[in-house]
């Protein structure tokens, strides 16, 4: 957990530090005087928690808590403070915690274990939306646009003016470049094996030499040969090959 102390005053900054050290999950990334040079810090070093004194010179703590409102991505903050008469303008900028110097151990445990479970749990949410496919390629049909689930595809190929999407029940053709479909792909796992062949690696099942350094692959659902031009050959094994 990567955690930034923003205090006015040096030992109270040091005290934290001390504290922070006895977890060997959390990473002290930096250390400001002020709000102002705070900012800086969040800038360039991307803390996750923020441990945040209110009475500073200049700028507030609590003035920082609400100017961080407005970004995406905004750190934790745990008010650290000897003023306990904040409390209630701390939490209507949403702080995880408000503790009051002098620090107890007891307490601290406490805020940085609810921490630890909110940024697990934030990182998990996260990694699964990314995990998601990102919807449906779509394709003119005649008078109709049909939405193709991209993990149906077994490959895509170019012929003259045309592009082709092979599935294992149908093919459909489509204006659109390989280039341009490769993009769409980007998060899915297509391969380009020739400058007009687009294959889907997990359903690749053969490749078979074609001499002078060619191979042709062949995909689960279909019987045709495909291409692969040597310039992808050792790339594709390193891809499919354990």
């Amino acid at each position: 957990m990567r955690v930034a102390i923003i205090d006015d005053e040096p030992y109270s900054r040091e005290e934290m530090k001390h504290l922070l050290g006895e977890y060997d999950w959390i990473e002290i990334v930096g250390e400001a005087s002020s709000a102002e040079k705070a900012m800086e810090l969040i800038l360039t070093r991307d803390p996750q928690v923020l441990f945040l004194d209110i009475e500073m010179p200049g700028m507030s703590g609590v003035d920082l808590a609400e100017a961080l409102q407005k970004m995406k991505q905004k750190p934790e903050i745990v008010f650290a403070t000897a003023y306990p008469d904040y409390a209630l303008k701390a939490f209507r900028v949403e702080a995880v915690d408000y503790l009051v110097k002098p620090f107890e151990e007891e307490q601290l445990s406490q805020t940085v274990e609810r921490l630890k479970k909110m940024i697990y749990t934030n990182s998990e949410k996260e990694d699964k939306e990314a995990a998601k496919p990102l919807g449906k390629l779509s394709v003119q049909d005649e008078d109709k646009i049909i939405f193709i689930d991209p993990g149906d595809i077994r490959y895509i190929f170019r012929e003259e003016r045309e592009t082709y999407i092979c599935t294992a029940k149908k093919r459909y053709t489509c204006r659109l470049p390989i280039k341009e479909l490769e993009a769409k792909l980007v998060t899915h796992p297509f391969f380009r094996v020739h400058k007009s062949y687009l294959v889907q690696l997990p359903y690749v099942e053969e490749l078979i030499p074609w001499g002078n350094g060619v191979y042709q692959l062949k995909v689960h659902g279909s019987k045709e040969k495909i291409p692969v031009s040597r310039n992808y050959v050792k790339e594709l094994r390193e891809r499919l090959e354990l």
